[in-house]
C-alpha cells in the first residue's frame, strides 16, 4: 500500500516562508515524476511545480522565482520551499506522485493536501 503524506502547511503572513514536505511510504521500487498541485476555494486545481527523478525542474508562472521544488531519493521525500507569500498563494497544497511499487504497475498517488493560508 503507496501512501503519499504531506506535511508543513500553516498560516503566515504575507512575505512570509513555509516548506511543504511530502513523504511516500510502502512497498516502493521507484518514485517517478513527483508534482505539487493546489487548490483554492472556488478554483481549479492547477500546477504548481515539478521534478523528475534527476532533478529536472519546472515551475509555475505564478511561483516563479519564490518556491523552489526539491526532492531527496533517499527519503522518498519532496518539498516545496515557498518564500515571499502573497494572500493568492493560500490553498490546500497536494502532492502526486508517478510511483512503481511491489506487484503493481506504474500508477499515480496523492496526497490528502495541506492547507495554506497567507493572511496579515
Amino acid at each position: 500500500q503507496v501512501q503519499l503524506v504531506e506535511s508543513g502547511g500553516g498560516l503566515v503572513q504575507p512575505g512570509g516562508s513555509l516548506r511543504l514536505s511530502c513523504a511516500a511510504s510502502g512497498s516502493i521500487l521507484s518514485i517517478y515524476s513527483m508534482v505539487w498541485y493546489r487548490q483554492a476555494p472556488g478554483k481549479q486545481r492547477e500546477f504548481v511545480a515539478h521534478i523528475t527523478s534527476v532533478g529536472s525542474t519546472r515551475v509555475a508562472d505564478s511561483v516563479k522565482g519564490r518556491f523552489t521544488i526539491s526532492r531527496d531519493n533517499a527519503k522518498n521525500t519532496m518539498y516545496l520551499q515557498m518564500n515571499s507569500l502573497k494572500p493568492e498563494d493560500t490553498a490546500v497544497y497536494y502532492c502526486n506522485a508517478q510511483i512503481k511499487a511491489v506487484g503493481k504497475p506504474a500508477s499515480d498517488y496523492w496526497g490528502q493536501g495541506t492547507q495554506v493560508t497567507v493572511s496579515s
